[in-house]
């Protein structure tokens, strides 16, 4: 049985807000997993925020979790890829993820060894279908912060070789660990139609999430924002692909 028939759960990830910002990829590369390298877009290295709706969560793609089938998210992460003989894998690596349900964060953290952390959530959607805007936040030390993205006209599908296209077609996960290991697993959705956002931004200090450096970074205008409406998700689970020396 391959990797790709082991579901560790299914569910639905909706209404993405996604703020992007260039960096030097020397901040990023002491979060590196072995066996990958930093992914680029015409040479430049970005981190994203995301906030969405997780929806209709099932263990094992069967399994409802009472209580625990619903709720907010919020990650910061950054693009990386990985050769597996002859096929090139484009992925994801979480800096932190924030979840409002402690249970989630526990078991993420015992399944993948992620960096997740429990705290009050909340979001808001609002519009009338040809002006939207969607918002999420939470609560660290009494104070909230938040990420907003505001957006008119349809949605249409990411145009090829776009900043958006890059951001959002990225399939694999990818997780460093304490022993310099690292854990890879396989994420499965179909191509999300996406709004471009002129008005979207972050307010807070993250520095108690993400630390003072990385926070600082989310106080300036994104480079790009937009919303993805999101679909169906399948996460299959992880196996280690790389000891330590």
């Amino acid at each position: 049985m391959t990797q790709e028939q082991h579901i560790f759960l299914t569910a639905e990830w909706r209404d993405l807000v996604i703020l992007n910002y260039e960096v030097d990829g020397e901040l990023l590369s002491g979060y590196v997993p072995a066996g990958a390298v930093l992914d680029s877009f015409q040479g430049r290295f970005y981190i994203s925020v995301v906030g969405f709706r997780f929806r209709r969560t099932r263990l094992f793609g069967f399994l409802p979790v009472p209580f625990h089938s619903d709720f907010d998210e919020v990650n910061l992460r950054f693009y990386v890829r990985r050769k597996e003989g002859a096929e090139e894998r484009r992925g994801v690596v979480f800096i932190a993820e924030i979840v409002p349900k402690r249970a989630v964060a526990q078991l993420a953290r015992r399944a993948y060894g992620e960096n997740y952390v429990s705290l009050p959530m909340e979001h808001s959607i609002t519009g009338n279908g040809a002006a939207n805007r969607v918002e999420y936040r939470w609560r660290l030390n009494g104070a909230w912060c938040k990420l907003y993205a505001q957006t008119s006209g349809a949605p249409a599908p990411a145009e090829e070789r776009s900043l958006e296209q890059f951001i959002t077609e990225h399939y694999w996960g990818y997780t460093k660990q304490a022993t310099g290991a690292a854990i890879e697993y396989h994420v499965a959705h179909p191509v999300w139609n996406v709004w471009a956002s002129a008005a979207a931004g972050f307010e807070g200090d993250a520095s108690g999430v993400y630390g003072s450096e990385l926070a600082r970074i989310l106080q300036r205008p994104p480079d790009s924002a937009f919303i993805a409406d999101g679909s169906a998700v399948t996460v299959f689970r992880g196996k280690r692909i790389r000891e330590p020396p």
